[in-house]
């Protein structure tokens, strides 16, 4: 979930479709070792006061300037939102709602508590609920927010792209972000910021395989030449 106190529309060559549509992103915070809430959905080490003999950050990386992208900014381009019951739970239970009225699905098969009228229930495969949100999003990108969701649309190859904040906490266990998702997944790299005083922000993007999109000659005849062999 994404709790940050502290504090866009290419086209894509998938398994999915070839369209134009805003993309599938995560954005959150972990700790160092990996979790995005500690036992009991505890969160409050996100904005602790640290003792000054244990500072965020120091010496190189103290010096750098503090460029991270702010939930505000990445939460200007999402048009909906695909939520994990476990994260809505927690936030439902908050004195303050975050999202505005911003369409949001909740992945569950339970009955949600009386809330807002632009939050609704969906049960349905990983790859339904993601094309449900894209739909609800138009041209806008979907933000996926809790880790069960990330880890099923990453395993599904629907994650275009992942905004993950670390902060300089050991937790030792807690509620994961990656650890359990079913298969490897390497990812590239493409961005590196300081975060609010020493976080270590990394934007990631999921690798796939290119998709051959040629078309099949409709005559049967010899398949012409791409950069994939022959079509």
């Amino acid at each position: 979930m994404t709790r940050m106190s502290y504090e866009r529309e290419p086209y894509r060559t998938t398994a999915r479709t070839v369209e134009r549509m805003g993309e599938v992103k995560a954005y959150c915070a972990m700790s160092v070792d990996g979790f995005i809430a500690g036992p009991g959905d505890d969160l409050s080490w996100l904005d602790a006061e640290r003792p000054a003999w244990a500072p965020m950050s120091a010496e190189a990386w103290a010096q750098r300037d503090q460029d991270g992208i702010a939930f505000a900014d990445f939460y200007g381009g999402v048009g909906a939102m695909l939520m994990g019951r476990r994260t809505f739970d927690v936030v439902h239970g908050m004195n303050e709602w975050f999202y505005g009225e911003m369409p949001i699905l909740i992945a569950t098969g339970r009955p949600l508590p009386q809330s807002r009228p632009t939050v609704r229930a969906a049960s349905a495969p990983i790859a339904n609920l993601v094309a449900e949100a894209q739909e609800l999003a138009g041209d806008n990108h979907v933000y996926l927010d809790g880790g069960s969701v990330i880890r099923q649309a990453l395993d599904a190859g629907l994650v275009d792209e992942a905004i993950v904040t670390i902060h300089p906490t050991i937790l030792g266990a807690g509620h994961p972000l990656f650890a359990g998702a079913e298969q490897r997944h390497p990812v590239t790299i493409t961005d590196v910021r300081n975060y609010a005083g020493g976080m270590v922000q990394v934007t990631m993007r999921p690798a796939r395989e290119p998709v051959d999109t040629s078309p099949l000659p409709d005559d049967g005849g010899p398949a012409d030449e791409t950069s994939f062999g022959h079509a």
